[in-house]
């Protein structure tokens, strides 16, 4: 029963993803499209560098600096951050040799997509974990990882509709993502219960915030100046700093 009562929260938690992508369902005059797509691009920028900043790279680095000394934590460290960084630059130029990506839009979305799942897959296993041990521990743990979800299915679905004009497509990629937390959960429980420790999650934490702060500068940025409503990017910027904020309060 204690099993289930995790993979439940955890599923609940990755899910909430497919909420955000709701988003695509608001109706907007044509040219009032633009200002709104640049407005879910710099507010997911602002959410994947805030999470990054904020929570993946500091409480990760601490705890790894913590478990080794200075010297030798802090390489750990560096490594798997530039492994993200050149992660995401393959496969950007990977999905570039696809012909159906020369929508940037469309291969923003995807490569949001692909990094989440990253993003989710150790979130899964953190949930399902902590909820195993302590289950008032699990679900805040699981509403926190919620508040940023939400806005994560917002970075996906929403170029993907804007570029494909498709809404099942944006949901089911959103969907996708999302999918990775609770398959985090399974395969911690099936495969990794004995082998997962804390200094693993952290790699993996840290690895992701290399991909999501150069997917964040390298391409969700450059993509949002585009369309030159630079009023919308500090918008989008402000109300993801907010929900920063307030899922650290929290």
């Amino acid at each position: 029963m204690q099993v289930l009562t995790s993979l439940i929260i955890s599923s609940i938690a990755g899910l909430s993803t497919v909420l955000g992508s709701i988003v695509i369902f608001l109706k907007f005059k044509s040219n009032n499209i633009n200002k709104f797509i640049v407005f879910c691009l710099s507010f997911s920028l602002s959410i994947m560098i805030g999470i990054s900043i904020t929570d993946l790279i500091p409480n990760a680095s601490y705890s790894i600096i913590t478990n080794y000394n200075l010297t030798k934590g802090i390489l750990i460290c560096l490594l798997p951050f530039l492994c993200g960084i050149i992660l995401i630059s393959y496969l950007t130029n990977k999905i570039d040799k696809y012909k159906y990506t020369s929508n940037d839009l469309y291969k923003l979305g995807i490569l949001s997509m692909i990094t989440l799942m990253l993003h989710n897959l150790p979130e899964g296993i953190a949930t399902f974990m902590s909820s195993y041990n302590n289950i008032n521990l699990g679900i805040k743990l699981s509403v926190a990882i919620m508040l940023h979800n939400i806005p994560e299915g917002i970075s996906i679905a929403v170029p993907i509709y804007y570029a494909t004009n498709n809404r099942l497509l944006a949901i089911k990629k959103a969907f996708i993502s999302g999918l990775a937390e609770p398959l985090g959960a399974i395969l911690a429980f099936i495969f990794l219960h004995n082998y997962i420790n804390d200094s693993l999650i952290n790699i993996v934490l840290i690895l992701v915030a290399g991909i999501m702060i150069t997917l964040s500068i390298n391409e969700i940025l450059p993509q949002a100046l585009k369309y030159k409503e630079n009023k919308y990017i500090y918008l989008g910027l402000l109300i993801g700093a907010i929900i920063i904020i307030i899922n650290h309060t929290l």
